[in-house]
């Protein structure tokens, strides 16, 4: 059974309202990232010198050895860069949310006395600002545990949400076996929070952002000067606002580091973008947390039966009479590769009709001549599936006059004779008289267009029929 496990449909078209507290059209939420002290550097125990995210270009490692401008310009973020951003949002009374390494806020007490003082959050980036991708699977578990351990230890309480950053393919799950975080964010896929289910528990992930970022003062192509960031900061709220009205609210992360935006020349767009902001109605600047507990309340999770999760017995019993009388078609589906983005009328649509569509023509015909006559003699002796008595119900073809009935017996019996196959029509889309038109337009087809059209028929009735079953 091949089974696809990243997630390419999330809300789809249908994106819930996030019923912001107050009617906010806009929650934009900014991050400090603060790493100074908890970067590589063999001080640390590392094998060598931090390379990213700093005004050098083209960093690189040095291995075995001390980068001292490095280091300082790290400094900076923490002497220098920290307070000015503290005095900017304190002073525009916006509360923000520090992704902060343990062992960084291990190593800056006073940072961590005025953040606790201001009310923002501290969210927890891991124990190390380092890379995360080839580390083992247990010795990333142990890595977070260490981390919420001395988080605790340094702040008082334990963190409730989580950023790695740099992070693994195991790392979203091992956090949320922790158990203890009301919120994740390595993720950049949404512009909304979800929930997703790790071995039966309920997470909830805030997704981030890598573009709404200083970081990219630091990478090419990137802003140079604070007017370019603010610009993009301005064009993604506008767009955001725009689209924010009844029912439709949305969310903005702005992700902030200490030795970068901290700079005068950088902050300048920053403190333009908040300006810029305040001069707005609806517009909600919570902590991250606060995010979290809102959508747990508002938008509690949901448990579904999953079709891609689904045995193939479950999976034939809950689609086998999608497609008239012909279980296979959904026997064969459920090996297809499915995955998330199945999880909906047009996910499991799109996987029968693949199966539907690359049959043999001898199949195919099958299913045709699995479809009942329209108000025939199986009607008449109430010996049609329940799907196929209320489509035609609803089309008024329980009730026809002794006229219209021998109308569609002539036409059924001349259609059959030509083509080998009764009339099938998606009766839902069609009124009696739609029916009756197209019945006279099509019977003078010849076979192969008439054969393609009922096909295409048939594809629409189950696409209907699903529709109910979701």
């Amino acid at each position: 059974m091949q089974r696809y496990e990243r997630d390419m449909l999330g809300y789809g078209a249908d994106a819930p309202d996030a019923a912001w507290p107050d009617g906010a059209r806009v929650a934009v939420q900014f991050v400090l990232n603060y790493e100074e002290g908890g970067e590589n550097c063999i001080l640390h125990g590392d094998g060598a010198s931090e390379a990213f995210l700093s005004d050098i270009a083209g960093a690189a490692p040095w291995a075995g050895q001390r980068h001292w401008n490095m280091e300082s310009i790290y400094e900076y973020g923490a002497r220098a860069g920290f307070w000015r951003l503290h005095r900017l949002f304190t002073g525009a009374n916006i509360p923000v949310t520090i992704y902060g390494v343990a062992t960084a806020l291990a190593r800056s007490p006073a940072q961590v006395e005025a953040m606790q003082q201001a009310g923002w959050e501290i969210a927890s980036h891991g124990l190390k600002w380092v890379e995360h991708k080839d580390m083992p699977e247990a010795e990333e578990r142990a890595a977070i545990a260490e981390a919420v351990r001395l988080h605790s230890e340094v702040t008082g309480t334990r963190p409730r949400g989580w950023y790695t950053g740099r992070c693994s393919e195991n790392t979203v799950r091992l956090v949320a076996e922790e158990g203890g975080f009301d919120y994740i964010s390595d993720t950049y896929d949404d512009d909304l929070p979800y929930w997703i289910d790790v071995q039966g528990r309920d997470q909830l992930i805030i997704p981030y952002t890598l573009e709404a970022n200083d970081m990219r003062f630091a990478t090419a192509p990137g802003y140079i000067t604070g007017e370019q960031f603010f610009t993009y900061l301005k064009d993604a709220f506008d767009v955001l606002y725009a689209e924010g009205g009844a029912g439709a609210a949305k969310m903005m992360s702005v992700g902030l580091h200490c030795r970068l935006i901290g700079r005068p020349g950088k902050l300048a767009g920053l403190k333009k973008f908040i300006d810029y902001i305040q001069g707005f109605e609806g517009v909600w600047c919570p902590r991250r947390i606060d995010v979290a507990e809102h959508w747990a309340k508002t938008h509690p999770p949901k448990r579904i039966e999953r079709p891609s999760r689904m045995s193939q017995a479950r999976f034939v019993e809950a689609y086998g009479g999608v497609f008239e009388h012909s279980a296979w078609i959904a026997e064969r589906a459920h090996g297809l590769e499915l995955g998330p983005a199945h999880d909906c009328a047009a996910g499991v649509h799109n996987a029968l009709a693949r199966i539907f569509r690359s049959a043999s023509e001898a199949e195919r015909l099958g299913v045709l001549k699995a479809h009942p006559d329209l108000a025939g003699k199986l009607a008449a002796a109430k010996r049609l599936t329940a799907q196929s008595t209320a489509e035609q119900a609803g089309a008024g073809l329980d009730a026809l006059t002794d006229a219209e009935r021998a109308q569609f017996t002539q036409m059924n019996t001349a259609y059959v004779e030509k083509h080998g196959f009764p009339f099938i029509i998606a009766v839902r889309d069609h009124d009696k008289s739609g029916i009756l038109a197209a019945f006279e337009r099509r019977i003078g087809h010849d076979r192969d267009s008439e054969f393609a059209e009922a096909c295409r028929q048939v594809e629409r009735i189950a696409r209907l029929r699903l529709e109910d079953l979701f």
